[in-house]
């Protein structure tokens, strides 16, 4: 049997034990012992099974604390839109010519938004984005012809949500140098995001586990009916 971390055995609590959400919260925080700012990570499990097209659960949620990273958007526009991502903060932006360089392995960007008159060309990048969750979205709000607001929005907090396969949705809620109440705000954002995308399809209970973590800590279980009494 593999030897655990120390980090894992210096763990401070019952790994059965499931918690409120204000508790669970305070746990990860104070196991996120790391010599940098980790990232506070949850995941849920819903039963949908993502198999059948009428119980995929995707879409998009702002996070009222914000993420606490810096996300740098790539945005497929030319002329006047062009402009207008740029106004709001754009990483980089470009129509034919950033085609081509993502095409030729330009991946310095965390999210692509492009504008509906671009889908032609940005229908080439279907290999190249596809696997790696980029690809431009009108579900998510990432083809849009409002740019400006999108780039303002990924800036700001907003997130992607989309279940895997085992029914699982994995996400990015904060950093453990946030306070417990912006994590707190940020996990029941997303809680709630999930409970509006509840496909017609699911049955019986929609939301069945939560777990929160930290980059390098243990994950923690939380009680569900704590995170939206």
């Amino acid at each position: 049997m593999p030897k655990q971390a120390k980090r894992i055995q210096a763990w401070t609590g019952d790994r059965e034990a499931i918690l409120s959400v204000e508790d669970a919260v305070k746990l990860v925080k104070a196991n996120a012992t790391a010599k940098f700012d980790e990232s506070i990570e949850i995941s849920v499990n819903l039963g949908v099974d993502p198999r059948h097209a009428d119980q995929q659960v995707r879409g998009v949620v702002g996070l009222p604390s914000g993420t606490g990273r810096d996300v740098r958007v790539a945005v497929i526009a030319k002329d006047a839109k062009a402009a207008e991502a740029l106004a709001a903060g754009a990483d980089v932006v470009g129509a034919e010519d950033l085609v081509e360089r993502i095409q030729g392995g330009f991946m310095d960007f965390d999210r692509v938004i492009a504008t509906p008159d671009m889908m032609a060309l940005v229908g080439r990048l279907g290999k190249v984005l596809g696997p790696r969750g980029l690809m431009p979205n009108p579900r998510v709000g990432t083809v849009t012809p409002n740019v400006g607001q999108a780039v303002k929005d990924a800036k700001g907090g907003a997130i992607e949500f989309r279940v895997e396969k085992a029914g699982i949705v994995h996400a990015g809620i904060g950093k453990a140098s946030f306070t417990d109440e912006a994590l707190l705000i940020n996990v029941r954002a997303l809680v709630d995001a999930l409970s509006k995308a509840k496909p017609s399809g699911a049955k019986g209970t929609y939301i069945k586990k939560i777990s929160l973590s930290s980059t390098m800590g243990p994950g923690v279980k939380v009680d569900t009916a704590s995170v939206n009494p």
